[in-house]
Formats: C-alpha cells, sequence, structure tokens
C-alpha cells in the first residue's frame, strides 16, 4: 500500500487535484475535512482571524488538533489498500511528512495564489498575504517533494499531469 501525500500552498489547488483523482476512482481524504470534523461547528473565520495575529494561540490550536489527526490518519492507513492520497496542507510545517511514502506538490504562482485566495475567502489583500506567508514558501516544499503539479493554467493540464503521476505511482 502506498501513502501519498498531496500537498501545497494556500489557493494552489489541491482541492481541485482531489477531485480529479476521486473521479479516477481513488480514496482521496483531506485533512483540512478532519479539522473541522474535531472542532465542530466553530466559528472558522473568527477562529481564524485570532490564530493568524497570535503565534501563541495557533501553536496551542495545532498541538490540540495534529495529534488527533495523526489518529485518524494511522486509522486509514490501516483499513486501506493499494494506493492511497491524503491532502495535508500543512505537510512540512508539521512532521506529517513522516508518516508518507510519497508526496505530490501542487504548485501555483503567488500573484494567481493572492488572486485566487481573496475571491475565494472574500479576504482583502492583507488578510490573504497573512495566511500565505504563514506557510513555508513553495521552492523550500518543491524541493522536499516528489512530483510537482503547476496549476497556472486550466483544468486540462491539471488532470494531465495528475494522470501522468498516477500512472508512475502504479509502477
Amino acid at each position: 500500500m502506498l501513502k501519498i501525500a498531496i500537498t501545497g500552498n494556500i489557493a494552489s489547488g489541491k482541492s481541485e487535484v482531489e477531485k480529479i483523482l476521486s473521479a479516477k476512482g481513488f480514496s482521496v481524504f483531506d485533512t483540512d475535512n478532519m479539522t473541522h470534523e474535531i472542532l465542530g461547528n466553530v466559528d472558522r473565520k473568527k477562529l481564524s482571524e485570532e490564530v493568524f495575529r497570535n503565534l501563541q494561540k495557533k501553536k496551542e490550536l495545532e498541538e490540540y488538533i495534529h495529534p488527533k489527526i495523526k489518529e485518524k490518519l494511522k486509522e486509514i492507513f490501516a483499513s486501506a489498500y493499494e494506493i492511497v492520497f491524503i491532502s495535508v496542507p500543512l505537510l512540512f510545517e508539521t512532521d506529517f511528512y513522516k508518516l508518507f511514502d510519497k508526496i505530490i506538490f501542487v504548485a501555483c504562482d503567488d500573484d494567481l495564489r493572492l488572486k485566487r485566495l481573496m475571491k475565494r475567502n472574500n479576504f482583502t489583500k492583507e488578510e490573504a498575504l497573512i495566511r500565505m506567508n504563514a506557510q513555508l514558501p513553495q521552492n523550500e516544499k518543491i524541493k522536499k517533494s516528489d512530483y510537482i503539479i503547476y496549476n497556472n493554467t486550466d483544468i486540462n493540464s491539471l488532470d494531465s499531469q495528475v494522470t501522468k503521476i498516477v500512472e508512475r505511482l502504479r509502477y
């Protein structure tokens, strides 16, 4: 069984890669969804504003969530067969990368990510940049990844790149 992480900085297109993999019949899980389940009906916008402006609160939240996510991942791995894909946005900011056999990084130009994030979340430029700058730079993550998907163009290009990676993983 192969444990494959999908990662990328905020607004890079990880969700689109997840959709493509799911459509191809693969098991795909998202740690963001797991986090939402753990936190329950929390006002995520308010929580996000707090933790991105207060590093101590961010650290406390992560210390609470990360062990629970690891347990969920171990459960998934125990019941999976062949290939399982897990989307982990903060893969390299945590030690989660140690749990995976291969890493796929979804890269996207910073200007495009900024535009996507502002539009998707209705953020001001400042709010979007705070979140973008909270993550390690893309070039550092690319060096640590096994496969890179460039998501600067269209869905057909994205699908083609995902298909090529899946073919390599199967062999």
